[in-house]
């Protein structure tokens, strides 16, 4: 079965992925309003009442700000961490709330949701894969590294939606104080072009027909100048920037029809997660995303 799939937006401003088949469709994440996302759903031609369930990544505004309203106006259940739903700091009702683990997939009629842990600033972040029975969609976005998780199933999908968030000399040379510069950098941040790069160099597979380029920075970045460096070692996948204001097209991804085999989990662990202090009290405060 196949599947498609588009960036509504991806960007420090929000993000908000959709993954679906003919029947129904996911979003990772979901930061920007719940009248935009119908707008730009809308455009592409998606229903929103094909959607099933919002599967959250980590609790930084700019993933999570649209979710309590899209939630409560349509009855999405929420997948999220405890430690995601403490430190967002969302008003959900009790009942949308449902909480995953890693390596546990999640059925949602035809697709299958497997969250795996990642390295970013944040309480409990994780990446996913998206699936049907004959293809993999991964998205690996807000990643400090690409640590065995990210390789091990980055070089199974079909298509994947890839943080490609700074250019490294922009970032040293830009306007931000060197500690946000290091934390961008420092392992627990974000993916720079050339990181993404060799990701997709070494380990993309000879079958993946399209890399969406996510999350990428309003003044480390340039959309042309990312297009042009991965349209070097391109092959037989097209490359997508995917906008920080608008929709991308919807992309139709399919296999030559083989079942998937399960992916082994890595035998690495992931360091242990990032630490944050104990949220306040606030609730209508939320963690700001900083990149």
């Amino acid at each position: 079965m196949s599947l498609y799939i588009t960036s509504l937006n991806s960007g420090s401003n929000g993000n908000c992925y959709y993954i679906g088949n003919d029947e129904e469709g996911i979003f990772v994440d979901a930061g920007i309003s719940c009248r935009e996302t119908e707008k730009r759903m809308k455009r592409l031609g998606l229903s929103m009442d094909k959607v099933k369930a919002i599967f959250v990544s980590h609790e930084h505004s700019d993933h999570i700000s649209g979710i309590p309203v899209l939630a409560k106006k349509y009855r999405l259940p929420v997948y999220i961490t405890e430690g995601t739903l403490r430190h967002g700091r969302m008003d959900l009702a009790r009942e949308l709330v449902i909480p995953f683990a890693a390596y546990e997939a999640v059925r949602i009629g035809g697709i299958s949701v497997t969250a795996f842990p990642k390295f970013h600033d944040a309480s409990d972040p994780h990446s996913f894969i998206v699936a049907s029975s004959t293809v993999r969609v991964g998205v690996f976005t807000d990643i400090g590294k690409a640590c065995a998780h990210v390789i091990n199933h980055f070089q199974h999908c079909h298509a994947a939606f890839l943080e490609t968030n700074y250019d490294e000399e922009m970032l040293m040379n830009g306007r931000y104080p060197a500690s946000l510069k290091n934390r961008i950098k420092g392992g627990h941040g974000h993916l720079s072009n050339a990181q993404a790069l060799e990701l997709f160099k070494l380990y993309r597979p000879s079958f993946m027909s399209h890399l969406l380029l996510a999350h990428l920075s309003k003044d480390n970045n340039n959309p042309q100048l990312v297009k042009d460096l991965f349209d070097q070692h391109t092959s037989n996948t097209s490359i997508v920037v995917a906008s920080r204001f608008e929709e991308t097209a919807v992309y139709h991804i399919q296999s030559s029809g083989e079942m998937l085999g399960e992916i082994k989990r890595p035998v690495e662990p992931v360091a242990p997660a990032f630490v944050l202090s104990k949220p306040k009290r606030r609730p209508n405060d939320q963690q700001l995303s900083l990149f």
